[in-house]
This record gives C-alpha cells, sequence and structure tokens, in this order.
C-alpha cells in the first residue's frame, strides 16, 4: 500500500488497481490516499441491486454495474464490477456475492485484460481506455449468456410445436419461467447499463479524455438490451401458442364432458325413476322394466345423433 501511494505522487503515468474482495479497511486507504467520496465507498461495500452512476467533477466517474452468472434451479447470480475512472487512475472492485459464487468467476474480465495489457496485447493510453475494455468484455459475456438461453428457448418451442413431448407435471412450465427469468434478468442489466452510459455521456460531453468511450459503451448496452428484447418477443410467441394450444385442448375436453351430460343426464333420470318404483312396489315388473330399457336406449342413440350434428365429437 504504501507503495501504491509513492506511485500516487508520481504524475508521469497512471495506476490501475484492483481489489477483489474489498472491505473497510480497504474503504478507509482508497478514501485516504485517492480522496475517494464517502458515498461512493460505502456503495464499494455493500451489495447493489441497481446499476448506477456517480459524477463528480470532470475528473472523476464512478460506476456500478453488473453482469449475469447462471446458479443453480434458474436463478441468476448478479455479479458487480465498481470503477473509479480518472484521468490518472483507474479503481476496480467486486461487490459483495453469494458463497455460491466462486470469487475467480467474478475476476474474469479484470483478469483476462490485465493479462493481455501485460503481454502488450491490448494498446492503450490511459485509465478510460482500459474500464472501455472491461465494461466491453461485460456486455461480450451479456451477449454471451443471452445466445445460451436463447439456445433454451429454442428446445421449448420444439416441443411445444411437437405437442408430444410435453405431459403434465413434466417441469414444462418451470423451465418456461426459468427461461423467462434468465432472459429478463440480462435485459434489465442492458437496459440500466445504458441508462448509466447515457446519463454519463451528457454530463461528460466536454470531457476529451472519457466522452468517446462512454458513447461506445452506451452503444454496446443498448444493443445487448434490443438482442434480449427480441429473445423476449420470440419467447412470447411460443408461450402464447402454448397457452392456445392448451386452450384448445381444455375446449375439446369440455365439449367431451357435454355429450357424456347430453347421454347420461336423461338416462339417470329415467333411470332413477324406474329404481323407485321398484323399490316402492317391492317387486320387478319384467315387461315394464324391458319397455323403459328400451326407450333408454332410443334416448342415449337419439341424443348421439343429436350431438353428432351440433358437431360436439
Amino acid at each position: 500500500m504504501e507503495a501504491v501511494a509513492a506511485l500516487r505522487e508520481d504524475s508521469s503515468g497512471w495506476l490501475w488497481l484492483d481489489f477483489p474482495e474489498p472491505d473497510a479497511a480497504t474503504g478507509a486507504w482508497l478514501r485516504d490516499v485517492f480522496r475517494l467520496p464517502l458515498t461512493a465507498i460505502q456503495d464499494v461495500l455493500q451489495r447493489n441491486h441497481v446499476s448506477r452512476l456517480y459524477a463528480f467533477g470532470d475528473s472523476l466517474l464512478f460506476l456500478v454495474l453488473h453482469r449475469p452468472e447462471p446458479g443453480e434451479q434458474g436463478h441468476v447470480h448478479y455479479l458487480e464490477l465498481d470503477q473509479f475512472i480518472a484521468p490518472d487512475f483507474l479503481i476496480t472492485t467486486h461487490g459483495p456475492h453469494s458463497e455460491q459464487v466462486p470469487v475467480g468467476q467474478m475476476l474474469v474480465e479484470t483478469d483476462v485484460v490485465a493479462e493481455r495489457l501485460l503481454a502488450g496485447k491490448v494498446g492503450v493510453t490511459g485509465p478510460a481506455q482500459i474500464a472501455h475494455t472491461i465494461v466491453s468484455r461485460l456486455c461480450q459475456e451479456e451477449e454471451r449468456f443471452v445466445n445460451s438461453v436463447a439456445h433454451d428457448v429454442g428446445l421449448l418451442e420444439q416441443k411445444v410445436m411437437a405437442q408430444t413431448q410435453i405431459r403434465a407435471g413434466d417441469g414444462f412450465l418451470d423451465e418456461l419461467f426459468r427461461v423467462r427469468h434468465s432472459l429478463l434478468t440480462v435485459h434489465t442489466m442492458a437496459a440500466q447499463g445504458a441508462e448509466v452510459f447515457g446519463r454519463a455521456t451528457r454530463l461528460y460531453e466536454q470531457a476529451s479524455w472519457l466522452q468517446p468511450t462512454l458513447r461506445d459503451l452506451q452503444d454496446q448496452y443498448e444493443r445487448v438490451g434490443r438482442i434480449s428484447d427480441s429473445q423476449l418477443q420470440f419467447l412470447a410467441g411460443v408461450t402464447e401458442y402454448y397457452r392456445a394450444s392448451t386452450d384448445q385442448k381444455m375446449a375439446v375436453a369440455g365439449e367431451k364432458l357435454a355429450v357424456i351430460a347430453a347421454v347420461t343426464l336423461p338416462v339417470s333420470a329415467v333411470s332413477g325413476v324406474m329404481g323407485m318404483q321398484t323399490i316402492q312396489i317391492n317387486a320387478v315388473d319384467w315387461p315394464w322394466t324391458i319397455v323403459m330399457l328400451a326407450v333408454m336406449t332410443v334416448m342415449s342413440l337419439w341424443l348421439l345423433r343429436w350431438t353428432k350434428r351440433q358437431g360436439w365429437w
């Protein structure tokens, strides 16, 4: 930390510091050495579920961003990345996370950019360009996430169109909800990211060291938002078709029940009267019984013919 403080006094270059799991001591050190605002430090140390920004003059921008990480049973984790961007330094921190998510999984973007930077594969001129590269990788990960979910949407479409693989209790509705939840999550992240960078673009309109990167990142997030929205619309079409098919099956089942009721109710009424008469006289009048059975048979056949003409079956 003392070496970093010494480098901070050197105005000939710039710094990039990455903190995988910042704590209160880290926050205090950042506040003392870099004079970072207390409100931003507090956001670094707590979990944030909404992307946002703080603008501190023309020389410091604080961003809270996320990317999705699939979890168990359709849950989607929010992996948080916070950035302090200034003309002479970049500080990246990774917010509090679930115990189910390894720390290494949160560092994918920053680790890749750091490796490429050390290998000389990334041409940068300052902290804003490094921040741009990191956030661009966030957007790429969101696109990959949408692509993987789109594969699941395609499988659901095949099941719905086939109509033979869907059975009651097979978890199809749960799967449909999980896919929709995943798409809504990444769409929300992209929409919030686009709003954040749209706001930053307007606030830092005169900051030549930052303005070009902000415009490009806004465009990237808007693109991810459009892609995820198109998949949501496609999934909505699959859902509507499934719902229409289910409603049709219910209508057919209702018609069959109507046929059963139309045939059985009159016969049941006649048989009930016969039963009461038999109980009352305590004997069976076979000629009368045969006549009534014939009447019930004729009624059943006539009702079946009538329901057939009505198109009920």
